[in-house]
C-alpha cells in the first residue's frame, strides 16, 4: 500500500519545491513515522542558498532536513522499542555496523554512513522533510514527555553533547563559546549541565547573544561592535580553559587560542571550510586541539536530558511554519538578527 507524501525538495540554490513521493508500508525492523516537526539546519541553509557548500554540491533534487520528531504511525515485524501512537526523536544518523570504524565503535566515521540530506554521495542521501518517513527502529528515540518541537532538537543538541565529551572534564572551568547560532547556545546548555563555572560567549549579532545569555551564558560579547571585546581574557597567557569553536569562522578561532591559557583545550565543532590556524601559539601553548564531528550515542542522552527537564532547548526555538510556507522559512532561517531555530510543522 503507497501513501501520499508531501516532501520539501531542493532543486538548485534558491528553488525549493513541495512534491508528492510515495511511501509504503514499514518493512520489518522499521518505522513508519507520520512527521510532526522539522528543524532548518546550517546544511540545509547551504543547500537552499548556494545548492551545497564547498566540494558538496548538489547534483540531483533532494528532500533536505535531518532534525526531526513525530508520531509512530505504523511499525514493522520484529519492532518492540517503540509503540503506535507514541511520540518519537529520528535520529538522522545510520552507520552500516559493520565496517572498521563502527566496529571500534566510532559509528559518526561510519564509512558507509546514510545520513538524511547529504549530498556528499551520489545518488544523494534523501532527507527527512517529508510528512511520513520510513526510518530504522533503532533510529526512534521514545519523547514521552516532550512536544514535537523539543523533540526536534535532540539531533543539534546531540552535536554539542558530543562536543563537550571532546573537551573533557569541564567542572568548575571557564569556557569560551565562539558563535552563538544554535550550536554556540546548545552548547551554552550542555557546557552548564557538564558542570562549566563561567561560560563567555561570543557573536556578531545582539539577538543571538540575548539568547545565549538566556540560556546561561554569563559573559556575552559583541565582537563585531566591540573587536577587542576579548583582550581582557588574554592576560597572563590567557584566561579561558576551554574554547568551543561554533562559528567556522578563523578570526573566532585566532581569538579564542589567544585567550586559552597554556595547557587548555580548543574544540572545533563549527564547519566553515578549511581555516587558517594560529599553529605557533598552539605550539608554544601546549593546546590541546581536537575535532568534534556529529555524535552517535549522545542523540538519546539529549532526549534524555530534555526530558529530565536538566537540559531546556524552549528558548532557541523562535518560528514554526507549515510546509506550504517553507520557502519563507528558509529565508527566515537565514537571517540571524530575527531567527535562531526555525521549524517547520508537518
Amino acid at each position: 500500500m503507497l501513501h501520499p507524501n508531501q516532501s520539501i525538495v531542493i532543486h538548485a540554490a534558491g528553488d525549493l519545491r513541495i512534491e508528492t513521493r510515495d511511501i509504503a508500508q514499514p518493512a520489518a525492523d522499521e518505522v513508519l513515522v507520520h512527521m510532526r516537526t522539522g528543524g532548518i539546519c546550517g546544511s540545509d541553509l547551504h543547500y537552499f542558498q548556494h545548492g551545497g557548500f564547498g566540494p558538496i554540491q548538489l547534483r540531483e533534487p533532494m528532500v533536505l532536513g535531518h532534525e526531526v520528531s513525530g508520531i509512530v504511525s505504523a511499525i514493522g515485524i520484529g519492532v518492540t522499542q517503540v509503540r503506535v501512537g507514541q511520540l518519537v526523536a529520528v535520529s538522522p544518523s545510520r552507520p552500516c555496523f559493520d565496517c572498521l570504524y563502527c566496529s571500534a565503535g566510532q559509528e559518526n566515521h561510519c564509512l558507509n554512513m546514510r545520513f538524511y540530506g547529504s549530498a556528499m554521495p551520489f545518488p544523494h542521501i534523501q532527507g527527512a522533510f517529508q510528512q511520513q518517513l520510513i526510518a530504522k527502529a533503532e533510529q526512534c528515540v521514545p519523547a514521552d514527555g516532550l512536544t514535537a518541537a523539543q523533540a526536534a532538537m535532540a539531533e543539534p543538541l546531540a552535536v554539542c553533547i558530543h562536543a563537550v565529551k571532546q573537551a573533557g572534564n569541564l567542572s568548575g572551568k571557564t569556557v569560551l563559546i565562539t558563535g552563538c547560532g544554535p550550536i554556540g547556545c546548545l552548547s551554552v546548555l550542555a557546557a552548564r549541565h557538564a558542570g562549566a563555572k563561567r561560560i563567555i560567549a561570543t557573536d556578531l549579532s545582539d539577538y543571538t547573544l540575548d539568547i545565549a545569555q538566556t540560556c546561561g551564558a554569563d559573559i556575552v560579547l559583541n565582537t563585531r561592535t566591540e573587536p577587542d571585546a576579548l583582550n581582557a581574557f588574554h592576560a597572563e597567557k590567557g584566561q579561558v580553559e576551554v574554547h568551543l569553536e561554533c562559528s567556522g569562522a578563523a578570526p573566532a578561532l585566532a581569538t579564542g587560542v589567544a585567550c586559552l591559557r597554556p595547557g587548555g583545550t580548543l574544540v572545533q565543532l563549527g564547519l566553515g571550510g578549511d581555516m587558517k590556524v594560529p599553529m605557533q601559539a598552539i605550539t608554544a601553548k601546549e593546546i590541546t586541539l581536537r575535532g568534534s564531528f556529529r555524535f552517535d550515542s549522545e542523540f538519546a542522552a539529549g532526549v534524555d536530558l530534555m526530558q529530565s527537564g536538566l537540559i531546556v532547548v524552549d528558548p532557541l526555538i523562535t518560528h514554526s511554519f507549515g510546509i506550504a510556507e517553507a520557502k519563507t522559512a528558509f529565508e527566515i532561517a537565514g537571517d540571524r538578527s530575527q531567527a535562531m531555530k526555525v521549524q517547520i510543522s508537518f
